[in-house]
């Protein structure tokens, strides 16, 4: 390795942008617009819409449960081999789907097959690119994000156009076709060195620092309060838009200004992130505490006006949290346990995921309403702004980054620095 003092705040930290921007779009577009064959999955093997559910649930589940296994594989081997090796097991596991003769085989092969893939992708480019930006991270995290919102719009009617012309196994040949793309977005990811590396430790080391590391468990504390409202209208909104009265098409189409909304958010909040003096964690508590309001004042708006406001709102501060919730993490652990923490980090806030949709449900059965579902979801999400006041440097003037965009670096290069026996030994 050869070191050289320039600043990981660009450069190729650019093309690590556009790769996390497709993988974005290939992992979670994919998922987003996997509904389209629901339908066509009852009636090939005509079983109860539940059980057809828990494909797409066990993705969902696999990707986020997997995230510590993508991070601690990236740690010790670098992000490019793993995010390749992800992309081949998501388009492998669509591949087998297409020859499905059961639901079972579905729930192996997208389920088990392609989750496993996509746990392997999506962490550890994220984490490669917060190491390429400092003074710019929130807006490079925000960026490539809005893959996920332009890929929901494009996919659903090219899945829709795919399974008119092809069938649902014709398609799925094609989806997994679009996702095998998950290589060559792999191939984008050069390895970036810096000096703290050598102070962090090995995998055992940045675990066992991290369960000790008191910011960092109310760092992930609270973005499992937040996970568990979070996707609440994504789940339950059209449904209690129909409640009120509302046609499907209306009520659909609401959530799609919330999807707009969404994408200037991530943007905008992005640039905000880099632009603001003061911890990015004060602008994460913001942007979490609107959502969780407007998310409490869903069920006291009437008025189709209210509704479309409050759905402009939702989408643009929901959108906004996300790139600041991923630049956060850096300035607590710094960038050398940033696979190790970032992996930790989407384990447990899926909890909060998994469980938010089944209560916001359990809630409307009991209640006969979604007035409930929707307050309790906003609590969550004040809740969890409320813990980001406790993380350090909060409240004072000037932030306290652990990475400055000075610091020596070491990027791969040809050349490779002999290490003496004592340094091997140290690092098995």
């Amino acid at each position: 390795m050869a070191r050289r003092a320039e600043p990981p705040d660009g450069g190729w930290g650019w093309m690590v942008v556009l790769s996390a921007f497709f993988q974005s779009a290939l992992v979670f577009g994919v998922l987003r617009s996997f509904g389209v064959f629901f339908v066509e999955f009852v009636a090939a093997f005509e079983e109860q819409a539940a059980r057809v559910s828990w494909i797409a649930s066990i993705g969902i589940a696999v990707q986020q449960f997997g995230s510590p296994v993508g991070s601690a594989l990236s740690t010790k081997y670098g992000p490019r081999p793993v995010v390749m090796t992800g992309g081949v097991l998501s388009a492998l596991g669509l591949l087998l789907a297409s020859f499905a003769t059961s639901l079972t085989h579905l729930y192996l092969s997208i389920g088990l097959l392609s989750g496993s893939g996509w746990a392997l992708t999506f962490t550890p480019t994220l984490a490669c690119l917060s190491r390429y930006f400092s003074r710019r991270r929130s807006l490079a995290t925000g960026l490539s994000l809005t893959g996920v919102g332009l890929s929901s719009f494009a996919f659903a009617p090219l899945f829709q156009w795919l399974l008119d012309h092809y069938a649902w196994r014709g398609a799925l040949l094609l989806v997994s076709a679009l996702s095998f793309h998950l290589v060559a977005c792999g191939a984008l990811l050069r390895p970036l060195y810096l000096t703290e590396d050598t102070a962090v430790g090995g995998i055992r080391a940045q675990l066992a620092s991290l369960l000790c590391h008191g910011p960092f468990l109310r760092y992930t504390v609270a973005l499992t309060l937040i996970n568990t409202g979070y996707f609440i209208p994504y789940v339950h909104l059209v449904a209690h838009l129909q409640d009120l009265g509302w046609d499907p098409l209306p009520a659909a189409f609401l959530l799609s200004v919330a999807a707009i909304s969404d994408l200037v958010g991530r943007v905008a909040s992005g640039w905000l992130g880099d632009a603001l003096p003061g911890p990015v964690a004060r602008l994460l508590m913001l942007w979490a505490a609107l959502t969780g309001l407007s998310l409490a004042l869903f069920p006291v708006a009437q008025a189709p006006t209210a509704l479309v406001v409050l759905a402009v709102v939702y989408g643009f501060t929901s959108g906004a949290l996300t790139p600041v919730a991923f630049s956060v993490l850096p300035e607590l652990v710094g960038t050398g346990k940033i696979y190790c923490g970032l992996g930790l980090v989407q384990m447990v806030e899926s909890i909060g995921g998994l469980l938010g949709a089944p209560l916001s449900g359990y809630l409307r059965d009991v209640t006969g309403n979604y007035t409930a579902s929707f307050v309790v979801a906003g609590a969550f999400l004040l809740a969890g702004s409320g813990v980001l006041i406790s993380l350090p440097h909060f409240c004072s003037g000037f932030s306290a980054p652990t990475s400055r965009p000075q610091d020596l670096v070491i990027e791969a290069v040809n050349t490779k620095v002999p290490q003496s026996k004592e340094e091997r030994l140290g690092e098995d």
